[in-house]
């Protein structure tokens, strides 16, 4: 059936208007950075008078940024692989045993998404100074204690999501494999993992994301050597002026990864949220 001519319209507007809607702030990120300060900070036009490639160059000086982005690459990547780890052996046990538990364990893991991350701030923050006092184990204002503590976040939506996805593959897999004599743990590597690989992708997409961008546990479990980049970025406000020019530079050139990397990795995602949705 043809479509009417102001469904194609209405399409197209609406369209028109998202693109918009995500491109125009982009387009002032980019030539701002490319601004000198009092041009910045003067009226907005949009159409800059003068343009200067300074602001990236100064950005890297002004503060630490290297060592911000490194540490942000650092736990990010880590929390990824740990969460992405657990949440495959979780899963699976889950989706393919019937033990003791199990039901409780499910409804734990879900029951944790429904509080605010505020709440686990002052609690993780006791815990960490505790286990330093009583163990000597420095997890406080350290790469380790902020990768765990990204694991509370990454972790029980990882798991739940893979569950859905091992679900939705079936059981006759996993007893073939067992029929040519793989145990459980060469079942799951080497039949279930590439089967259910978008969905593996989807979780570390998804905990890569949410610890790159998280701030407030960042700027409470960090200090000036273990400091990320979303907390980084506010250094360049200082008591006698805000580098508007260099944030927005910043900001342009540590989105770069991330937005490659999920474009990258988009049909995976997508595909593997939507195999876990419909499950």
């Amino acid at each position: 059936m043809r479509e009417p001519s102001w469904v194609k319209v209405t399409r197209a507007v609406v369209l028109t208007a998202l693109a918009l809607f995500t491109l125009i702030p982009i387009y002032v990120m980019l030539t701002s950075g490319l601004k000198p300060l009092r041009d910045v900070q003067g009226p907005f036009r949009w159409i800059p008078s003068h343009l200067t490639v300074e602001p990236f160059v100064d950005m890297w000086h002004t503060v630490p940024l290297g060592r911000y982005f490194v540490n942000s690459v650092i736990v990010s990547s880590s929390a990824m692989a740990c969460s992405v780890v657990v949440a495959i052996f979780a899963a699976y046990a889950v989706s393919r045993y019937r033990f003791l538990g199990r039901r409780v364990f499910s409804i734990t893991v879900l029951s944790t998404q429904m509080f605010p991350g505020i709440l686990f701030l002052l609690p993780l923050f006791l815990i960490y100074v505790n286990i330093n006092k009583y163990t000597g184990l420095q997890l406080y204002a350290t790469r380790t204690g902020l990768v765990v503590t990204y694991l509370t976040f990454s972790l029980p939506f990882s798991i739940w999501m893979l569950v859905g996805y091992f679900d939705s593959i079936p059981r006759g897999l996993d007893e073939s494999a067992q029929v040519d004599g793989a145990g459980p743990l060469r079942t799951l590597i080497q039949v279930i993992l590439p089967t259910a690989l978008p969905g593996v992708v989807a979780v570390a997409v998804y905990a890569f994301m949410t610890a790159w961008g998280e701030v407030l546990f960042a700027s409470v479990m960090t200090n000036d050597s273990t400091r990320t980049l979303a907390v980084g970025l506010q250094s360049y406000s200082t008591y006698e002026d805000v580098y508007w020019n260099q944030v927005m530079a910043a900001s342009l050139v540590v989105s770069v990864p991330v937005v490659a990397g999920f474009l990258a990795l988009q049909r995976h995602f997508v595909a593997g949220l939507t195999a876990g949705a419909v499950k």
